[in-house]
């Protein structure tokens, strides 16, 4: 009986946690259509998200797509000609690039380098009792400090996303020139790629990253916020917001893939 209580108490605790998950995020939605939401004090926070999350990213992002892109994409240009199937090239790279790999990285950069920054920060404001300061002050805190992260999480991944896509394309071609691969005239490459790219590849791609990005976002602030008693709390959430950011990462991932390609 304990092991099926035990099960049953899990089961609860994460339906509940589904539920509240569902229901900020749903929150997000609906607060971004209100008139005088995105005021001064909103607009700055979510600048200066966007900056920490996207701007300041796109170096590290840029040397893993171009690290990537030599790896990949060169592998792909000699490989498939001496295969015969030099015509797959570009569904290959879209397949792989484009579809998978570009989003799931760039999702997992964002997770470990700002999702737990988020954590941590809405974690110690929660302890030192600042949220209660703008609360006190008339700024929401829902308002203030959950949706421009949210959205600025969000916007940062998909940019990011496709600066990794190209950056990678791009050190791929120049490669397969550098290392003789014989990949061609630059207009046959890159048509064979973006001729391989469908409708389904482009909304494959806005799920992929807008999706896992306001999960990544609302997760994080959730745990952040849970911090209560003590500031010894603040790594156990930034932990749990990681762990439960890469899980929603995976099951869109795995859902979206399901549901366009099959």
């Amino acid at each position: 009986m304990n092991v099926i209580a035990a099960i049953g108490k899990y089961a609860i605790t994460r339906w509940r946690f589904l539920r509240y998950l569902a229901a900020v995020t749903w929150s997000i939605f609906v607060v971004c259509f209100k008139k005088g939401t995105f005021r001064r004090t909103v607009r700055d926070v979510l600048a200066r998200q966007v900056l920490f999350t996207g701007f300041e990213a796109v170096r590290f992002i840029s040397l893993l797509a171009f690290l990537i892109g030599i790896s990949v994409v060169v592998q792909a240009q000699v490989w498939l000609p001496r295969a015969g199937q030099a015509n797959l090239l570009g569904p290959v790279l879209v397949m792989v690039i484009v579809r998978e790999l570009g989003p799931l990285l760039v999702n997992f950069v964002v997770i470990g380098r700002s999702g737990t920054a988020i954590a941590t920060e809405l974690g110690n404001m929660n302890v030192s009792g600042e949220v209660r300061v703008l609360d006190a002050l008339g700024l929401d805190p829902f308002t203030y400090l959950v949706l421009p992260r949210v959205l600025g999480v969000a916007i940062s991944v998909f940019c990011l996303t496709v600066i990794f896509i190209m950056v990678s394309f791009i050190s791929g071609y120049l490669s397969g020139v550098l290392m003789g691969a014989n990949p061609g005239p630059p207009y046959f490459f890159f048509k064979s790629v973006f001729k391989a790219v469908s409708p389904l590849d482009v909304l494959n791609l806005l799920a992929k990253t807008i999706i896992p990005g306001i999960l990544t976002g609302v997760i994080c602030c959730i745990e952040g916020l849970s911090v209560r008693m003590s500031i010894t709390e603040v790594p156990q959430a930034s932990t749990r917001a990681v762990v439960r950011s890469v899980t929603a990462l995976f099951v869109t991932s795995v859902l979206v893939s399901v549901f366009t390609y099959i």
